[in-house]
């Protein structure tokens, strides 16, 4: 390889290391999500330790563990995918490792051949008869340059083959470097696959517990039944006057536009605002879909919709909102402005605050401390009252989200 050739590949080499590759690009998005992960693992785990407290297994300890061994899968699978990563890197620095060694070998077998080719070129002649057996004076100026051009080109070489045994060093180094974080992360994965068989024999020792409390669980589930068919009322009967209060205000904003026409009355346009305010509200909201704040911190232990009963076999659990299990204590805030409508206590269920925002109704059920009133406008983020921790240490969110007497799935709203 000639001294040009070389620096071809040199810096070729040089911009490919330098360049953001898509391998570290994903690794840092894995790393990124390997660490919210991390985060959200020790706020489950601080939610456990509340709910294991109690002497008895509770169905809140079971949802606890359930999210941690859910959890703990998704670290293992972060570190599976950043062993998988760093098997792509060991290959590719491998990759420049071998090509290096090969330039090297070529840079020091055409290094060789030119220390041949002027020692037979020579001849044993030394450089000054070479110079002054010249028969002319040009011909002695182009002996002279051709040497001249001659070391160049062989301190040149020389200077390669040590920038390529730098360069090859360096790579060796890399490459070891490589193979102990994966040797690291190797045993990261398995002792958080031993931690996970931890946690799924605890998850079993408390099913087991609580199957045999049948009993209980099942007087549990009906208090918590007649709770919720009250908090359903509570609802429904606040969106149907509210529907129907639009209804009768539309009415008037329709009567109000009729007599506008013959008479520029100005009191007749309030109806008309009103009806633009909620439509504007309304949409406003809508425009917030899976954007929306979560109302409290934690993890959602219980789903939209229809589901069978972690425990109970052949118990279907019908849920208009979700679940969201929190530290004990934790604060519950508006998800987005709007006016408070109800503020109501339900025994089993505790406080409950609705806030209406247009035609779209955000319900909070299990609170105490609760600071806000009737009427009182709200803003997004703004604290409405603090979880209640019921008798098995457990502090748990119901959160609803209706519109026009539907119940809809909160997660879809709320930002990832």
């Amino acid at each position: 390889m000639t001294a040009g050739r070389f620096h071809f590949f040199f810096f070729s080499i040089l911009i490919l290391w330098a360049l953001p590759t898509d391998a570290q690009r994903n690794k840092a998005q894995l790393q990124k999500e390997k660490q919210q992960n991390i985060d959200k693992i020790k706020e489950t785990e601080k939610i456990l330790k509340e709910t294991a407290q109690e002497k008895k297994s509770s169905l809140g300890e079971l949802a606890a563990l359930t999210q941690r061994i859910s959890q703990q899968e998704l670290l293992i699978l972060s570190v599976q995918s950043e062993i998988e990563l760093m098997d792509m890197d060991i290959a590719e620095n491998n990759e420049i490792l071998r090509a290096l060694q090969t330039d090297l070998s070529r840079l020091k077998a055409e290094y060789g051949a030119m220390v041949f080719a002027a020692q037979k070129t020579s001849g044993g002649i030394s450089k000054l008869m070479f110079l002054f057996s010249a028969s002319t004076f040009d011909q002695l100026a182009m002996r002279l340059k051709y040497m001249e051009q001659y070391g160049n080109a062989r301190k040149a070489q020389a200077a390669a083959i040590k920038k390529v045994q730098e360069q090859l060093a360096e790579q060796v180094l890399i490459v070891e470097g490589k193979k102990d974080e994966k040797t690291t992360l190797l045993n990261e994965e398995l002792s958080e696959k031993n931690n996970l068989d931890g946690l799924k024999q605890k998850q079993n020792i408390i099913i087991r517990s609580l199957t045999k409390e049948e009993k209980r669980l099942k007087i549990d589930l009906e208090e918590t039944k007649k709770a919720v068919a009250k908090l359903d009322k509570v609802i429904n009967d606040i969106i149907r006057e509210e529907m129907e209060r639009a209804a009768r205000e539309a009415r008037e904003a329709a009567a109000a536009a009729a007599k506008n026409k013959n008479n520029r009355n100005s009191k007749t346009k309030e109806p008309v605002k009103v009806v633009e305010d909620v439509v504007a509200l309304s949409n406003s909201f809508e425009e917030n879909k899976n954007k929306f704040p979560w109302p409290t911190s934690g993890f959602i232990s219980q789903k939209f919709g229809r589901q069978n009963h972690p425990v109970l076999k052949g118990v279907i659990i019908d849920n208009h909102g979700i679940n969201i299990q929190a530290s004990q204590g934790e604060k519950v805030k508006s998800i987005f402005g709007g006016e408070v409508r109800a503020v109501a206590f339900i025994p089993t269920l505790g406080t409950t605050v609705i806030i209406m925002h247009g035609e779209y109704f955000t319900v909070y059920s299990g609170l105490k401390d609760v600071i806000v009133k009737k009427g009182q406008k709200v803003i997004t983020n703004q604290e409405v009252g603090k979880l209640l921790v019921n008798s098995e240490g457990v502090s748990e969110l119901r959160f609803e989200i209706h519109r026009n007497g539907a119940a809809l799935d909160p997660k879809t709203w709320l930002k990832d």
